[in-house]
């Protein structure tokens, strides 16, 4: 539940579930989100969920901060079994043109790469946001001993499609940009498509994810 509202800047709240970053505490931010945008409120033009946070954002002509705190306190609540969330499969290429750090996370991790790709493609994964980039998931969570920090120096370009770990979070690419996750392979499949106004993710919060291996041939096929 809501630990506190507050004022973000003048036209904003954000809603704060607490500290703890795992899946029961994202799990009731996404319910909020969806709660709010399947009741069309107006006044409110963007909302931005997070691990433990959501960010309200709403017009200063149409209601106030005390106006929308009401109504958020009051809001009747999605049950969890209605949200509707998706199960996707993602296939991913693990050849040494697309697994750029694996070798430095069989040196930090202690594992052999046959492991780490092991327990990896055997893993599901729960989205808990999309942000940093348009589309980017943040996917968890990895096992304890599967996780490792970003890198030191981060990388000026990170091709798109490319499949990252660090801490105890899994992500994908969906543009090429800058970026220090630790890269283990890349995916053919378009996470997010910017053609599409009305839904441009492949993946939303809430959505279950699981990786498959796919091997260089499939990967120029699917891309053909």
């Amino acid at each position: 539940m809501i630990k506190n509202i507050l004022n973000l800047g003048d036209a904003a709240l954000y809603c704060d579930f607490g500290k703890d970053v795992n899946k029961e505490t994202n799990i009731q931010v996404i319910r909020y989100f969806k709660s709010i945008q399947n009741q069309n409120i107006e006044g409110i033009n963007n909302l931005t969920p997070s691990y433990n946070k959501l960010i309200i954002s709403f017009d200063l002509k149409k209601m106030n901060f005390t106006e929308l705190k009401n109504i958020i306190e009051n809001l009747t609540i999605t049950n969890i079994n209605e949200l509707k969330n998706k199960r996707i499969e993602i296939p991913v290429c693990t050849h040494e043109n697309f697994s750029l750090d694996i070798k430095r996370l069989e040196q930090i991790l202690n594992k052999r790469r046959e492991d780490i790709y092991e327990n990896f493609f055997n893993k599901e994964f729960f989205c808990y946001m999309t942000g940093f980039i348009a589309g980017m998931p943040f996917l968890g969570d990895l096992d304890e001993t599967m996780r490792a920090k970003r890198l030191e120096t981060p990388r000026v370009k990170v091709p798109k499609g490319s499949v990252g770990l660090t801490e105890q979070f899994a992500n994908i690419y969906t543009f090429e940009s800058p970026g220090g996750w630790n890269i283990i392979g890349n995916t053919p499949i378009n996470i997010f498509d910017s053609s599409k106004e009305k839904d441009p993710n492949l993946i939303y919060p809430g959505d279950t994810i699981t990786f498959k291996e796919i091997t260089k041939d499939q990967y120029h096929k699917h891309n053909e």
